[in-house]
């Protein structure tokens, strides 16, 4: 017994039963001891759900150094999709779980903001890029993992969904629903995630480069531009006396 092998078992049975199932005196019985001999590793439940997630959390590759930043942050970001994907209880409990952050999940976020910074984003712009980068990232795998839920759980979700669709009503969400089930979008070659994810990185890259131009107003007056202006100043007193 240690607090590593409570944590990855606990992680196993949330994977496969799902973390509703994931309740101390299930833990025991999985791993063959009495349920108040878990308390000697983690205090109670909330640090068992801190305590796994934060497992999944030191799966994230955090973004590396180098020129690209663009392409790092884009490496870590699929990691961390890829992560909340194998672990599908991960992200509600990112969100609704107890408070706090772990070790492994600060890393992550730490490294990131300081990848976005050193990229040569405001401190402005980091803040908000982070959050964009978040909210995707999370809001995309709790939508992917409700879609699944449905699917397995009712078989005819879908023949009765669009039997029951009112057409004339809605006709272009019922063409986007054409659009699913004929699959006659053409592909991009890239997941919706990555889709997404691209489309946020080349607006951060959009944003960067545009705030990295010198203003037009910013660049030094010559003496020509300086003479000039003088001119219409006085034009403009003459004309209104």
């Amino acid at each position: 017994m240690s607090k590593e092998l409570v944590l990855r078992t606990a992680i196993t049975l949330a994977d496969r039963d799902g973390i509703d199932a994931l309740t101390m005196r299930r833990l025991a019985h999985e791993l063959g001891v009495e349920a108040m001999s878990l308390y000697y590793y983690v205090a109670n439940k909330d640090e068992l759900l801190k305590g796994i997630f934060d497992v999944v959390a030191g799966e994230i590759e955090v973004p590396s150094s180098g020129p690209d930043w663009k392409s790092a942050i884009r490496r870590s970001a699929i990691s961390f999709h890829d992560a909340l994907a194998r672990h599908r209880w991960a992200a509600s409990v990112m969100i609704s779980g107890p408070p706090g952050v772990g070790p492994a999940q600060l890393r992550y976020s730490d490294a990131l903001l300081r990848r976005l910074r050193e990229s040569g984003l405001s401190p402005e712009l980091t803040h908000h890029a982070y959050h964009a980068l978040d909210s995707h990232i999370v809001g995309s795998t709790l939508w992917a993992a409700g879609i699944s839920t449905v699917m397995k759980t009712k078989d005819d979700f879908v023949q009765k969904f669009i039997r029951e669709l009112p057409r004339d009503e809605y006709p272009d969400f019922a063409n986007h629903v054409d659009q699913h089930m004929t699959k006659s979008v053409r592909a991009t070659g890239k997941s919706e995630f990555e889709f997404g994810l691209d489309l946020i990185l080349d607006g951060l890259e959009q944003m960067h480069d545009a705030a990295s131009r010198p203003s037009v107003s910013k660049q030094p007056r010559t003496k020509r531009s300086v003479r000039h202006s003088g001119r219409l100043k006085r034009r403009g007193r003459s004309q209104a006396e």
